[in-house]
């Protein structure tokens, strides 16, 4: 198949989209959250065609599912993004040179933004809200495991764009089968940037494929270090919330670490975990405590390779370390630059190891499942990027913007 009509279309609808009126923008999105409450059972019905081809058991399954609580949740996303502040037009710097030509450094859109994704049809919803709202079009690879859900929510976007009389090539969904993700990743001159969002194999194979730029997102191997000062109760709650609030997105916990001096502490520390059914793969120092103490089911020996493993399941690695040093090391041969977390009281660790990891987002005294655009207050986000040119991090509104220099004479000349 021929595939340069999409990215034309695309390219098309991105020059409309630079000039469409913040009211125009604010409408569509409010539309389309209540056209996403209205048409309820037709979503669900589409997913349910895609849920039908899938194990239960398999991690990309959760992500796959909608509901009629995420989509409420989709909706008011929407909704949120409508009522932010696009930042077009911004004016980042603004001066004047001796030879009397004025500058001013303004955020523009990006253009065509491609996104290739898996099993997320939440990220159909974010990636159309959030390029909408910053002037760019968006052209879609979407797994075939979610393809019915997301021709259904596309199929929703176009009706509400035709209403509004605006182009419907603001959002291209492309056919699911991989020729067009190649099509897509050699499309220059129509794409401004690819977005890969998936398992860390997809974001490679991008990145090593794409003939246009590339933004990483996505793989989380996730680290909480339990210091020697650490409250107890606090690294109970925490933990488990890290670990199990949703086992399948990418700032779910995946490494335990705990300083020596606390190991004594892990059948406590873990016994929220045992609750849920987290399967735990252990060191020796921490499975000699565990031992006897967390269900024999559940417990095993570690080996290296469960260190700096993505799990996206009910189970967790963990490690015992000398100190903060240790830790710090640890996480930094294993990160993925993602999310990772301290558990605290001393205010010296803390910052230590605030100022020392280098990842996207890093936390004291908390869970690394806020890491996520909707919780940062950007709306929406159209993933987390783990890189560090252009964007890192939740990528909002902001993050969708480049700029441009626009200068302003009367008849000057370079000698």
């Amino acid at each position: 198949m021929e595939y340069t009509h999409f990215f034309k279309k695309a390219l098309a609808a991105s020059r409309a989209a630079a000039v469409l009126s913040p009211d125009q923008v604010n409408a569509v999105l409010r539309e389309v959250a209540a056209q996403a409450r209205e048409k309820t059972d037709f979503l669900l019905e589409a997913n349910a065609q895609d849920l039908a081809r899938m194990e239960a058991a398999d991690p990309a399954y959760d992500r796959l599912k909608l509901t009629p609580a995420r989509l409420q949740d989709l909706a008011q996303d929407l909704e949120k993004v409508a009522s932010l502040t696009s930042p077009l037009g911004q004016v980042l710097l603004q001066k004047s040179l001796p030879n009397g030509l004025s500058l001013s450094k303004v955020r523009v859109p990006l253009g065509v933004v491609g996104v290739i994704y898996e099993a997320r049809p939440n990220v159909t919803f974010d990636v159309f809200s959030l390029c909408l709202k910053t002037g760019n079009a968006c052209l879609l690879k979407g797994g075939s495991n979610a393809h019915f859900s997301n021709q259904a929510i596309v199929s929703l976007l176009h009706q509400v764009l035709e209403r509004q009389g605006l182009d419907a090539g603001l959002v291209t969904l492309l056919p699911p089968e991989r020729e067009a993700t190649q099509a897509l990743l050699q499309a220059v001159g129509y794409v401004d940037v690819l977005i890969p969002r998936g398992s860390q194999g997809l974001i490679d194979y991008v990145r090593q494929q794409a003939k246009v730029p590339v933004i990483e997102t996505g793989a989380g191997i996730v680290h909480t270090y339990f210091d020697v000062s650490a409250d107890l109760e606090m690294g109970r709650q925490v933990i488990l919330n890290a670990k199990t609030r949703r086992v399948s997105v990418c700032n779910a916990l995946d490494c335990l670490l705990v300083h020596e001096h606390r190991v004594i502490d892990l059948p406590l520390l873990a016994a929220p975990l045992a609750e849920a059914g987290v399967e735990v793969f252990a060191d020796a120092p921490a499975f000699a405590a565990l031992q006897g103490e967390y269900p024999a089911a559940l417990l095993h020996p570690a080996t290296e390779e469960h260190f700096g493993t993505e799990f996206l399941a009910l189970k967790i690695a963990i490690k015992t370390v000398a100190d903060l040093p240790a830790a710090l090391d640890h996480i930094s041969l294993h990160s993925s630059k993602h999310s990772e977390a301290i558990l605290a009281e001393d205010p010296l660790a803390i910052e230590t190891f605030l100022n020392s990891v280098d990842a996207a987002a890093v936390y004291a005294n908390a869970s690394t499942a806020f890491t996520d655009g909707a919780q940062f207050g950007l709306g929406a986000e159209i993933g987390i990027s783990t890189q560090k040119l252009h964007a890192r991090g939740p990528m909002g509104l902001e993050e969708l913007t480049s700029y441009k220099w626009i200068v302003r004479g009367n008849g000057q000349t370079r000698s």
